[in-house]
């Protein structure tokens, strides 16, 4: 009787010459890729300012007037309405759908950074995430089409999940919390899931060293998700607990309660898409709108993606009443929703104010804070809407700096009990309506 082949260790495929180079292509592929991603979002930033600083101050205003969303989002909705009917890859998934698992083919880029631009800018409540990953999975399997004939589905997987990776390394953080996202949504597991963070890794810390660079020699802002400064708390005790629990149940029903209108906007909007797309538009604005008439503050801050109304609400918690924060949730959060299953972009940075909001909001009751309510309300908001428990807490973690290490028992608590209520109400509510018979393949929430 011959003897069996050796079982292959699971060291194994990472001890090989072929993975060896796949390392190195990865970790060159990052540079340029984070070049053309720093340029994407630093245009965004510049015309995010010019629509909501620089044109208000020429018209004559000090800030942008309560309608001034209302012409800003028709135009978004004309822009955008053209691309998803006729455009390939249609600027993009749609956001109800979450994080795209597969890499973007290069023919669907150009589509999706006209979207991004042409209308994440103009105060369409979403963020640059998605659209950035879209870009560099797509580019690097264009790259890699054009120096290599032929390449395996998992070499293409590899590489375009780390050119997601590089894309998003800088505005969520930091090599470290991009790379666990990524991986986590690609929900790989045993040997294959260290298979694909190297890449990963060498890549997005690439793409940071490019960012960072960059950013100090051209000065342009990317507009990243940073909290700059958080109220000084102790280390969470049972008080923190007894709230920040109940509390993450409360924002995991908000969030999850405003995904599911996005799944019904996605369904509406699958007949009749060009102009039920400039509809839903309208109506974000409206939303936005009435935030500003109701609290007499900008329209801005329940506008765009959201994070810098979070490093302004992190920085001050105190100037913002109870009553605003409340109407921000509502109507930001309604404008969420309604874009999430109509327009283009990224999930996850408008749900993190809405979860800062939620927590800041919550903060005077005894024995909480502001610090712990911000840890509460970030980690909860963001595991429900990505489904990512352990990225979550990473995310929350980097963001707070060092009370977000002083309150990790806390974040990952709130994000373990976000990520089950948000599954226990989707069990309760049934499967989710379904536009056009399934979702893009490759999306995950």
């Amino acid at each position: 009787m011959g003897s069996s082949a050796p079982t292959p260790g699971p060291d194994e495929p990472l001890l090989r010459r072929r993975y060896a180079r796949l390392l190195l292509l990865a970790t060159a592929m990052g540079v340029p890729i984070a070049l053309a991603c720093f340029f994407f979002v630093g245009a965004q930033h510049a015309l995010q300012h010019a629509v909501w600083e620089d044109l208000p101050e020429a018209v004559g205003y000090a800030e942008p007037p309560w309608w001034w969303p209302l012409p800003a989002l028709l135009l978004a909705g004309l822009l955008l309405a053209p691309v998803v009917t006729r455009v390939p890859g249609g600027g993009g998934h749609l956001a109800v759908h979450g994080l795209a698992k597969a890499p973007s083919e290069p023919a669907a880029v150009p589509g999706v950074v006209f979207a991004a631009l042409a209308t994440l800018p103009l105060g369409v409540v979403l963020g640059p995430e998605a659209p950035l990953m879209a870009l560099g999975s797509g580019l690097a399997l264009l790259a890699m089409r054009r120096t290599r004939r032929e390449a395996d589905p998992r070499t293409a997987m590899v590489l375009g999940t780390a050119g997601s990776t590089a894309a998003i390394s800088t505005i969520l953080g930091g090599p470290l919390v991009a790379a666990v996202l990524v991986v986590e949504a690609a929900a790989l597991a045993g040997p294959q899931l260290v298979t694909l963070l190297l890449p990963c890794l060498l890549a997005s810390a690439a793409g940071a060293l490019v960012f960072t660079g960059f950013g100090h020699w051209t000065g342009l802002k990317i507009g990243a998700l940073t909290v700059p400064k958080v109220p000084p708390a102790a280390n969470p005790d049972a008080g923190d607990f007894l709230w920040g629990i109940p509390l993450a149940v409360g924002v995991a029903l908000v969030v999850s309660v405003l995904h599911r209108l996005g799944d019904v906007t996605a369904v509406w909007t699958a007949r009749r898409t060009a102009v039920r797309t400039v509809v839903c538009a309208v109506a974000a604005g409206v939303c936005v709108a009435a935030y500003a008439l109701i609290t007499g503050r900008s329209p801005a801050e329940a506008a765009l993606s959201g994070e810098e109304t979070l490093g302004a609400l992190a920085g001050d918690p105190g100037s913002w009443p109870v009553a605003a924060l409340l109407v921000l949730v509502v109507c930001k959060g309604l404008a969420w929703g309604v874009c999430l299953g109509s327009l283009r972009g990224g999930p996850i940075f408008p749900a993190v104010l809405l979860g800062a909001a939620m927590g800041v909001a919550c903060a005077g009751l005894p024995g909480l804070g502001a610090a712990p309510g911000l840890a509460a309300g970030i980690a909860t908001a963001t595991a429900t809407v990505t489904r990512l428990p352990l990225a979550s807490s990473v995310l929350a973690v980097l963001l707070l700096g060092r009370d977000g290490a002083d309150q990790m028992p806390l974040i990952v608590v709130c994000s373990v009990v976000g990520f089950l209520t948000a599954r226990l109400v989707e069990d309760r509510t049934g499967p989710k309506p379904v536009a056009g018979g399934a979702a893009p393949a490759g999306a995950a929430r």
